[in-house]
């Protein structure tokens, strides 16, 4: 799946061993964090084992097993992070409100904050088991010519059930701020872009230019996951949803928000993605189509989507300030790991792609 080239690591993938040894300079403290751990959760009275799941680019995610046990551990980045950014206090929160009405997001269990332990702050959630689509699907649901479809629904499905979660009933609107909602995520996101840009971008500037002064109305708020995607799904089978995952960026507010950035991953707007050598999964046949999945959408919401087209601009915008604050740790040297040094060429890529559709609105001329 393409949109895996911007996804933190997950739990278990469809195509790999879902987890290796850990990578120089990202090891842990082990003995520290036994010694934290140790009343506190159960199995580790005996020690721990660390391994770590190796596919991410940003937050970093190892596997703990104690006693019998397995746990999923998940810190920030190494060197500086935006403010704001890969908070996993937050993301923890997030989880604890979310799982009893929401059962695939999967359960914390003890949130960290003192940073002796492990030099960041970290949680611990519970350990999931199935698949994770990226690149190929498993050859034992290969056989199924259906299987494309099912798995659309599946997506849709959760998206759907996701954004029907009652914000009021279970007191999820703490969570986020609704009122201004986008109006936040253009500033917050374009102060992100100023604070880890490398270079000049006119394009980037007018596109900024265009979600600023084209903020819509904003529809009635609900759960944003704010990444969903297929690679952040995992699932039990092709009919079955086992966890959403990447809870981080979890607020409340427009779910447009939502189905425009699913979108940018469910069709890649962007050639540098389009055009590379990883396979984009639901860009073959069989799957819904993106026109397909904006109209299930709106026959099974109801919702109003005029505004979609500012969201998906807004989508390949933050992708691409995404993408930037992972290339700006390589550029500033405060990660070795050259799988990101070429991802100046991608941000370029989505700039074009989010100033294009821009352009042919007349909002960045």
């Amino acid at each position: 799946m393409v949109s895996s080239r911007y996804n933190p690591a997950t739990m278990h993938s469809a195509t790999s061993k879902d987890t290796a040894p850990i990578r120089s300079g990202e090891e842990l403290q082990v003995e520290r964090l036994a010694g934290h751990l140790r009343g506190r959760v159960e199995g580790v009275d005996d020690g721990i084992e660390v391994e770590q799941f190796p596919g991410g680019h940003s937050n970093l995610t190892y596997l703990l097993r104690a006693g019998g046990r397995e746990y999923v551990l998940r810190r920030a980045p190494l060197g500086p992070v935006p403010p704001k950014a890969h908070d996993m206090a937050r993301e923890c929160k997030v989880l604890a409100a979310v799982h009893p009405h929401f059962p695939a997001a999967p359960k914390p269990y003890l949130l960290c904050e003192d940073l002796s332990v492990i030099g960041a702050v970290f949680y611990l959630m519970e350990r999931r088991h199935g698949t994770v689509l990226r690149s190929e699907i498993p050859s034992d649901w290969a056989t199924d010519p259906e299987l494309p479809h099912k798995l659309s629904r599946t997506f849709l499905d959760c998206l759907i059930e996701l954004h029907s979660v009652d914000i009021e009933k279970h007191g999820l609107r703490s969570l986020g701020k609704p009122e201004g909602f986008v109006e936040r995520q253009v500033k917050g996101w374009a102060d992100r872009w100023q604070r880890s840009k490398t270079e000049e971008s006119p394009r980037m500037d007018r596109v900024i230019h265009y979600l600023s002064n084209t903020v819509p109305p904003e529809g009635a708020p609900t759960l944003v996951h704010n990444d969903f995607k297929l690679d952040n799904m995992m699932l039990r089978d092709p009919g079955h949803v086992e966890a959403v995952l990447d809870w981080e960026m979890t607020t409340v507010g427009d779910p447009l928000v939502d189905l425009g950035l699913t979108l940018c991953y469910w069709d890649p707007p962007d050639a540098e993605v389009r055009e590379g050598p990883v396979p984009c999964l639901t860009r073959g046949p069989g799957w819904m189509t993106r026109e397909e999945l904006i109209h299930a959408y709106i026959a099974r919401t109801g919702r109003e989507i005029r505004s979609l087209r500012f969201h998906e601009i807004l989508g390949i915008f933050k992708l691409a300030v995404i993408v930037q604050q992972i290339y700006y740790r390589w550029f500033k040297g405060q990660t070795q790991d050259e799988r990101f040094a070429a991802f100046d060429r991608r941000v370029r890529s989505l700039v074009d792609a989010a100033y294009e559709r821009a352009v042919g609105l007349g909002g960045a001329a």
